[in-house]
């Protein structure tokens, strides 16, 4: 009899699985039966590519000079020709969050930081202790050479403006070829950093 009993619940939960599945389709169509898709943050990923979770800071590559802290006092310190990925994640709150690579993003490749961005209104609302800690895109896009390696031209065109009104928190855990995260984090102040041809 005990079979019969756990036979008969196993195909009942069997049939609300697929009873719950239904409906969920259903919901997942508009009124017109078309289905309904997901939009992602359309700016900050205008390919509106879906990925992962795990996956996610692939919304957008940011490639820049100027992210390095030098060794010496140089101009010519080679760390500030260091092109830094940034491999960013967007948020419905127009935010990123990007992890920050010295060598790319490649499978071994291990992130040394990240750069956190906000749009201009928000960092308006920030504490003036706080704002020098921040660099202003508009500013130092341009002086850090930064491009959208994996966007069009067209597409680069349409988020530069918009990439231009944020401003940019650094934060790197870990020196560019240390093992291990040394020490204690540090903040990056980029607007200080010297100019590069």
């Amino acid at each position: 009899m005990s079979l019969i009993k756990t036979l008969l619940l196993a195909s009942s939960l069997i049939v609300a699985t697929f009873s719950v599945n239904a409906v969920e389709q259903q919901h997942s169509h508009d009124h017109a039966g078309a289905a309904v898709q997901k939009s992602y943050n359309g700016t900050m990923n205008p390919r509106q590519n879906e990925y992962p979770n795990h996956l996610g800071f692939n919304d957008l590559h940011i490639q820049a000079i100027r992210h390095m802290v030098p060794d010496t006092d140089s101009n010519d310190d080679p760390l500030l020709q260091v092109v830094v990925h940034h491999h960013c994640k967007a948020y419905d709150d127009n935010t990123l969050i990007c992890l920050m690579f010295h060598t790319g993003m490649k499978d071994q490749d291990k992130p040394m930081g990240f750069e956190y961005i906000i749009p201009t209104s928000v960092y308006e609302t920030l504490p003036e202790e706080e704002k020098k800690y921040w660099h202003y895109h508009l500013t130092e896009v341009p002086r850090a050479k930064a491009t959208f390696p994996d966007l069009t031209a067209e597409e680069g065109a349409k988020l530069l403006p918009i990439v231009n009104e944020t401003y940019g928190k650094v934060i790197y855990f870990k020196k560019p070829h240390d093992d291990l995260p040394l020490g204690e984090p540090y903040v990056v102040i980029v607007q200080d950093m010297p100019e590069q041809d």
